[in-house]
């Protein structure tokens, strides 16, 4: 192997005991000499092993950063393994990688109030990260106010990752991990920088409907007006001009879009931020909705379901495949809803096979999370129901 280029190997396995599953994914990414870092997707099943497969997985790379996180489904190439104990290991040696693992905890983001003081308190600066990669208990620490923090301190470098998920969704617990330690709360981080970044897709999995619109009248997280008419009537006039199939699709299924970038000439597809529609206010016509709304912003309504999220999907990978030509990813991290998988699809591996499917076979690793983080516009956001794909590619 020449030890100038970049590689990547990845392993996903299933075995309801940890030590088996833990040494078939170390024989099965054991022959790079040099392993700079190591990403370890873990089924909550294995939650009393964490602290063990931790220290083993850094004997085993010879002290390799490790971050990662617990996951209700552990994800690889071409497979999704929903509720069984598995886990899916990633490891990658970079040369001329700048990388630089982190911690955070709630008190940081209370205490860090400035983009200087978040740089200094990271101990990473402007420079010297291209993209952060970042994995969070979705419990015990305020995300949007991190990624505003990041986002302030760190300007347009992606942000991807996810939250932390368990198989015991009543337990309110899961799980972190950095290096040789794991956490129950808080969130950790890799900046990378140097020669390398991460090209993100951000799969929200809905489909445009109608036209866009111009929001004329809100309050707190009420769009009372769209083109000075009642929201309601607008949303009531787009669904009536849908065809008689879409109708049946869009009940139950409506969302709307907001526009992250207001400068754009045109609005497509990932052009929007998408939020719930949460209720109507008697009287008054107003949307009740999942953000909170400007005056001048651009909205379209949306729909979701599996033939919309699919769709969705496949645009945006021939988009990332367009703009990689015949360059292969070094290796990519897929957050993937745990409203997803066969729940929304009827059939398994649906996000990661049409991965496989569209850019061609490269390591992959992941988990279906609470909560997904990637950027709309050039802002990181939490979603919910999407697949954020992170791709690891020379810069």
């Amino acid at each position: 192997m020449d030890n100038q280029l970049p590689a990547a190997r990845a392993a996903i396995v299933a075995d309801e005991h940890w030590e088996v599953a833990l040494e078939q994914a170390l024989a099965s990414t054991s022959d790079l000499e040099q392993v700079d870092i190591a990403i370890l997707f873990a089924s909550s099943f294995y939650a009393e092993h964490f602290p063990a497969m931790l220290a083993r997985i850094q004997q085993a790379t010879g002290g390799a950063i490790l971050v990662g996180c617990s996951g209700q489904a552990i994800i690889g190439q071409n497979l999704e393994l929903e509720d069984v104990p598995a886990l899916s290991l990633l490891v990658l040696s970079l040369p001329g990688a700048l990388l630089r693992p982190v911690r955070f905890t709630q008190g940081m983001i209370e205490e860090c109030e400035t983009p200087l003081g978040w740089r200094n308190c990271l101990g990473v600066q402007l420079d010297e990260v291209n993209a952060w990669l970042l994995f969070a208990d979705p419990f015990r620490i305020e995300i949007e106010s991190l990624l505003d923090g990041l986002a302030s301190a760190y300007g347009e470098c992606p942000i991807m990752g996810g939250m932390a998920s368990s198989s015991n969704i009543n337990a309110r617990r899961t799980h972190v991990f950095l290096n040789d330690e794991v956490f129950t709360e808080g969130g950790v981080g890799l900046a990378i920088g140097g020669s390398y970044t991460l090209l993100p897709l951000v799969s929200q999995g809905c489909e445009p409907i109608g036209e866009t619109w111009t929001i004329t009248g809100v309050r707190d997280n009420l769009i009372q007006t769209i083109s000075n008419r009642p929201a309601y009537d607008m949303l009531a006039e787009t669904f009536r001009n849908l065809p008689h199939g879409m109708q049946q699709r869009a009940q139950r299924n409506l969302l709307v879009g907001l526009a992250a970038d207001e400068y754009q000439e045109t609005f497509q597809r990932g052009s929007f931020l998408i939020r719930p529609l949460i209720g109507v206010e008697s009287g008054t016509g107003a949307l009740a909705i999942g953000a909170l709304p400007r005056i001048g912003q651009t909205i379209q309504f949306q729909m979701r379901d599996a033939r919309a999220a699919d769709l969705d999907l496949t645009e945006l990978l021939d988009q990332v495949g367009a703009s990689l030509g015949q360059q292969l990813p070094i290796a990519g991290v897929l957050c993937s809803c745990n409203g997803r998988g066969v729940g929304l699809f009827g059939t398994p591996n649906h996000d990661a096979c049409a991965i496989a499917r569209h850019l061609g076979k490269f390591p992959l690793a992941g988990l279906f999370c609470n909560g997904e983080i990637g950027p709309v516009g050039t802002r990181p956001f939490l979603h919910g129901f999407t697949a954020s794909l992170a791709l690891l590619v020379q810069k």
